[in-house]
């Protein structure tokens, strides 16, 4: 199935734009971890959101989960790995799965981690996100897992069960080592760990490994006046594209974010 909106994120950016599809008949799906265990969910109270002066923020997801799921949105749960624009389409990873929208909105938060040092040098020569896509080609080998995604434990089991011999380390000060490839880890205690590879296994990751080609500025998504960003039928909403990092200014980007994005489908 193709929707007209995919949309990357669950925060009030992202709910935001799925609610303002919706009220103008496009299909949407939401991809993201789950919302209720995000930062602001578990704030006690809000003081600056116009109109709901006290509102915690659990109170304020579940509102605007309920009004999305209310209006049709569909939700899907898992860790995004890519974005990629096609022409007509805009393909997004997930996992295992692909999804196919006419336009993804980027609604990402604030990436709250910088990459390791010889993460970029080795991706794809070494370095995985995702363990049942890339977990064949180590069977049998020696592995590196980290992170603090919510699925890990699954991850670091599959990769167990066919036959990978699985080390499990911090992220924390961890640096990657090689050559042409990945030879192995060392970890903050300067320990290092021969291995075929290393699974990233991050609750989300950095705008920039996630859409090749995508512009940044500070760490963060540069968009235009419509929320475009560099890349064709990619939109970007809330935290991700800078400061102020205001709910108030999210949830004003994520409309804006879906509006151009179906005036952008023609």
């Amino acid at each position: 199935m193709k929707y007209d909106l995919l949309i990357v994120g669950g925060g009030p950016a992202g709910l935001t734009a799925a609610i303002h599809a919706r009220a103008r008949n496009k299909s949407a799906l939401v991809i993201s971890n789950d919302p209720l265990a995000s930062p602001l969910s578990k704030a006690p109270a809000m003081a600056n959101y116009p109109g709901l002066p006290g509102v915690t923020g659990r109170e304020l997801v579940e509102g605007l989960m309920a009004q999305a799921r209310d209006l049709g949105v569909e939700f899907k749960q898992g860790r995004v790995l890519s974005v990629m624009p096609m022409g007509e389409s805009v393909m997004v990873s997930v996992g295992s799965d692909v999804v196919e929208g006419g336009a993804a909105i980027l609604a990402l938060g604030v990436a709250r981690a910088a990459p390791l040092r010889g993460e970029n040098e080795f991706l794809g020569r070494g370095v995985s996100y995702c363990a049942t896509c890339d977990g064949m080609f180590y069977r049998n080998k020696s592995v590196v897992c980290a992170g603090d995604a919510p699925n890990f434990e699954e991850e670091v089991e599959f990769l167990r069960s066919i036959g990978c011999q699985v080390t499990v380390k911090r992220l924390a000060g961890l640096s990657i080592l090689g050559e042409s490839a990945v030879t192995g880890v060392r970890d903050a205690k300067g320990e290092e760990t021969p291995c075929d590879g290393v699974f990233l296994l991050r609750a989300s990751i950095a705008p920039a490994q996630l859409a090749p080609g995508l512009e940044t500025e500070g760490g963060y998504i540069k968009v235009d006046g419509r929320m475009a960003t560099s890349l064709p039928g990619v939109y970007a909403a809330g935290d991700c594209t800078g400061q102020p990092l205001q709910l108030a200014k999210a949830v004003g980007q994520g409309q804006m974010a879906a509006h151009f994005a179906i005036e952008g489908m023609g």
